[in-house]
């Protein structure tokens, strides 16, 4: 508990510095866990480089931007009942998440060092799987009821706060 009271005050000092470390976190250990939980690579089949392009990716284009897109839709949708939860959720997964996933997937191609016909190749084949699993997480309706939480505090993008639903969702894609 006191060290999410320290998560929590750290949050509230520095919430931009925070959101991004905390993305880029969660992008990492979500690395690990799947090379090691998933893959079953063991501990010397492990990519460490492939951790620390994925931690990487979090810090330096996934946190800005869902943090950045987080406060633009607290300023769009300023409410916090049930139907301003779901219009965040729709404007966020009919708007915000197609053009995320189309910036997301060729940059990390582009990071493993794809050519650009490889890239564009790629993302023809896996944009639409990476939407549909999008969309089949994040309009979940367990998702969309924390959506009614946003904003908790004052100032504090949607990214900043782990029960988010926007932001859990998108990390369970």
């Amino acid at each position: 508990m006191a060290l999410w009271r320290a998560y929590q005050r750290a949050l509230t000092v520095h919430p931009w510095k925070v959101q991004v470390l905390t993305a880029g976190s969660l992008m990492g250990l979500g690395d690990i866990i799947s090379q090691q939980l998933v893959e079953k690579r063991g501990l010397r089949g492990h990519q460490t480089g492939r951790t620390l392009t994925m931690a990487f990716l979090g810090c330096g284009f996934v946190g800005p931007v869902v943090g950045g897109w987080y406060r633009v839709l607290d300023r769009l949708i300023p409410g916090t009942a049930k139907a301003d939860a779901l219009k965040k959720m729709l404007l966020d997964q009919g708007g915000f998440a197609p053009c995320f996933l189309g910036c997301f997937l060729p940059l990390v191609g582009a990071l493993n060092g794809l050519s650009a016909q490889d890239n564009w190749a790629k993302l023809r084949q896996d944009y639409p799987d990476a939407l549909l699993t999008n969309y089949y997480a994040g309009c979940r309706p367990v998702c969309c009821c924390h959506l009614e939480l946003l904003p908790v505090m004052e100032g504090t993008p949607a990214l900043g706060r782990p029960h988010s639903g926007v932001g859990a969702c998108r990390a369970a894609a």
